[in-house]
């Protein structure tokens, strides 16, 4: 099966999430879409060995875990499910829960 594969990337603050709800609305069958947000892979905390929040580059690339996003949408286009990580922005760190995906027609990764 053939997937579209949609990137939105962009700085902070410049109109990513409201772009993807803007395809969204548009889009005839949303059912056939998943979205995968690039800020749900930022690094746990205790990725950084004992820095500090104020310390940390969170606007830097190697913040993220791009490699695990990589690998998640090429399972969605092998249409294998995976689980997203949570990010929880307060205390800097992935959250226990994940969020299940189902591999879809249309991928939407909303970037950083």
């Amino acid at each position: 099966m053939d997937h579209l594969v949609i990137g939105i990337a962009g700085g902070t603050g410049s109109g990513k999430t409201t772009v993807t709800q803007k395809i969204l609305e548009r889009l005839r069958v949303k059912e056939n879409v998943v979205v995968i947000q690039h800020d749900s892979y930022y690094k746990d905390l205790a990725d950084y060995h004992g820095l500090t929040p104020d310390k940390i580059n969170f606007d830097h690339p190697d913040s993220l875990q791009t490699s695990l996003l990589v690998e998640h949408i090429k399972e969605l286009k092998r249409e294998i499910p995976v689980s997203q990580p949570l990010y929880n922005f307060t205390t800097h760190s992935r959250m226990k829960e994940t969020r299940w995906l189902e591999p879809q027609d249309i991928i939407i990764i909303e970037g950083s």
